[in-house]
């Protein structure tokens, strides 16, 4: 089991009340998935929130980033970057904004 930091937008802190970036124990490989089924299984108020209740797919306003990459078109079982995975780096879950 490792240790992963996630940063949240303010509006999913809000919801699952906490301030800051978030600790979550993950098992076994470091990926999307992994984190995000962590992220839901301690803070449940976030299911739905992310990704989508029943395909699991990204909501399509929501992107993952770490090291400075975009990893929102990753497939969900990628690895995550190994800065991600030893808790060097957060994995960041931003609100895109839209507009016109």
């Amino acid at each position: 089991m490792v240790r992963i930091r996630v940063v949240l937008p303010q509006h999913l802190r809000t919801l699952a009340r906490v301030e800051g970036e978030v600790t979550l124990d993950v098992e076994g490989p470091v990926t999307q998935r992994s984190v995000l089924d962590a992220l839901e299984a301690r803070y449940p108020v976030l299911r739905g929130t992310v990704r989508d209740h029943v395909t699991l797919k990204r909501r399509a306003f929501v992107r993952f980033f770490a090291c400075e990459q975009d990893l929102s078109h990753e497939p969900p079982d990628a690895r995550l970057p190994d800065a991600v995975a030893t808790g060097a780096e957060p994995l960041l879950i931003v609100g895109a904004m839209a507009g016109g």
